[in-house]
């Protein structure tokens, strides 16, 4: 174990190959869930994997494993990955980090030529960002959400996911979920502040935030904007921007740990001598104690009703999804731990205030997880960061926490 490295140079040359794919101007990416930037993505990291010797197999919903063998045939694989796909102006290390240091495990075994007890498994998991569709492939793997509803969604294109899925190639033969996995860690960036400002190279996840997502329709009356009083209009527009207003207030009162976020709208008619008709907006709750979490629902939904006593707009929430506070696995916790430990790594304990595959994954098995920094904490931006060193510390612990695992199995 002491003798065992990484290689950094090649773990930063394949960080930065896969970050041209889908390039932005400002010097992040866009690789939307099912697009040809995604299917480029995923066609590259497929290519390396079976020149590193694994296994490649895909299932119904997209999801990639591919599996270095063990020595053992009846053990279960320890698996490690993430995501491929990106926020519209996403940068170059969400998901992505976690999938390529995955695969530099693997070479840097090769490298050394160690056969491990139990198999490794890297993992790409489709649409984690959820931007283009609401269904990830990770929660259909735990059964959080039907292959069916998944294959149904559209994106705001009118796109449907199954068609997508099937146009790029990556619909495959095996049923999503079912597989049996021993334990699942992930290394991500932080996408905070917190290693930064403290000047640890290492997070030793212990959870993560309970999350609800609600989308809403605001139904006014479109009229004429130079013959409408305004004592007679229904503006659905001018409701939203009440109610947006008296949902930050809502995040500020549930602060520090709660947030409320309005992240995407769209106004009809969007004309610009009409009073709008008709606003659709998304909501993001999101806190670590699920009794304040449903606190805030409640407070979200008697604001709603409030807006329509006051003003006769119509307006309709509806749940999209539902995640509780996770814990993660406190033997997985200190596997990760200690391994930042052996390799000489300062670390400090962090609740993960963002989603990631993992915390679907700890539903139904053993879950760690590690963050390295990002600079400024900036993420879900074209000018997210990090450096190599701090790549490959958080490579060198994830390669020392699965052979620790693996030798478990």
């Amino acid at each position: 174990m002491s003798e065992l490295r990484i290689n950094p140079e090649r773990l930063w040359d394949s960080l930065m190959r896969m970050a041209e794919i889908g390039a932005t101007e400002k010097g992040g990416c866009c690789r939307l869930a099912l697009s040809d930037e995604d299917k480029a993505g995923r066609d590259l990291f497929v290519a390396w994997a079976r020149e590193a010797g694994c296994d490649v197999s895909i299932d119904a919903m997209g999801n990639i494993f591919a599996r270095r063998p063990g020595r053992k045939k009846s053990a279960l694989p320890i698996a490690t990955g993430s995501h491929l796909d990106t926020q519209p102006t996403g940068g170059r290390f969400d998901g992505a980090y976690g999938v390529l240091a995955g695969l530099e495990v693997v070479r840097a075994l090769n490298d050394a030529e160690i056969e491990t007890k139990a198999p490794l498994e890297i993992v790409v998991w489709t649409n984690e960002e959820g931007t283009r569709f609401p269904f990830g492939g990770s929660s259909v793997f735990v059964g959080q959400a039907s292959l069916q509803a998944a294959y149904a969604a559209q994106d705001v294109d009118g796109l449907n996911f199954a068609e997508e899925l099937d146009r790029i190639g990556y619909r495959g033969q095996l049923p999503c979920g079912g597989r049996p996995l021993d334990a699942y860690f992930e290394a991500h960036i932080e996408q905070g502040p917190v290693l930064e400002a403290t000047g640890e190279t290492i997070g030793v996840v212990t959870g993560a935030r309970g999350q609800a997502r609600f989308d809403i329709t605001i139904t006014g009356m479109e009229a004429h904007a130079g013959t409408t009083p305004m004592p007679a209009r229904k503006d659905a527009l001018v409701s939203a921007a009440e109610l947006i207003r008296a949902f930050n207030h809502l995040g500020l009162a549930h602060a520090p740990s709660g947030v409320c976020t309005v992240g995407r709208i769209a106004c009809s008619p969007n004309a610009r001598n009409t009073i709008p008709g008709r606003v659709d907006f998304t909501i993001d709750l999101r806190h670590p104690e699920r009794r304040e979490l449903d606190e805030m629902i409640l407070e979200i939904r008697a604001l709603c009703r409030a807006e329509t006593e006051r003003t006769g707009v119509i307006v309709e929430l509806r749940r999209v999804d539902y995640e509780e506070p996770v814990e993660f696995d406190p033997t997985c916790i200190a596997t990760v731990r200690d391994a930042a430990e052996a390799a000489g790594h300062g670390s400090q304990e962090i609740f993960s205030g963002a989603g990631h595959d993992a915390c679907y994954l700890a539903r139904l098995l053993p879950v760690g997880m590690l963050f390295i920094p990002c600079k400024d904490g900036l993420s879900h931006n074209e000018l997210e960061s990090a450096t190599p060193e701090d790549c490959a510390a958080g490579t060198e612990v994830l390669l020392r926490t699965l052979l620790k695992q693996a030798k478990r199995a």
